[in-house]
């Protein structure tokens, strides 16, 4: 009877412990590697720091081509601008324009690279 009654003392508190650690173990890996996770707020800081380095460059390229627009219309219009895009659009050359041709570029792999 002492010997059931110490056993139970000390395996019941002992399990009670393993158990409560094991669910606390549970939720610190969820907190960590979960849904929501730290890992995962990590990740969603990379893929927005990703993001705003695209936005940045979309809207550097649309200031470009708002500036060309706005040369484009208005009561004063860019004639040099509106030829250009014009000959660009219907892929003509005036008979007075000189033409240069230019070989292709060489790929970069191709060119040599000094050691640094």
């Amino acid at each position: 009877m002492v010997v059931r009654t110490r056993l139970a003392s000390i395996l019941l508190p002992l399990a009670f412990h393993v158990l409560a650690g094991g669910v606390g173990a549970f939720f610190v890996w969820h907190a960590f590697h979960g849904e929501r996770g730290i890992a995962a707020d990590l990740e969603y800081r990379r893929q927005m720091a990703e993001i705003d380095g695209q936005l940045k460059v979309v809207r550097a390229d649309k200031a470009v081509w708002q500036k060309r627009i706005d040369l484009l219309r208005g009561a004063e219009i860019d004639r040099d601008l509106l030829d250009e895009e014009a000959r660009n659009l219907l892929n003509r050359v005036n008979s007075n324009d000189l033409l240069v041709f230019l070989p292709p570029p060489k790929p970069e792999s191709a060119t040599p690279r000094r050691a640094e």
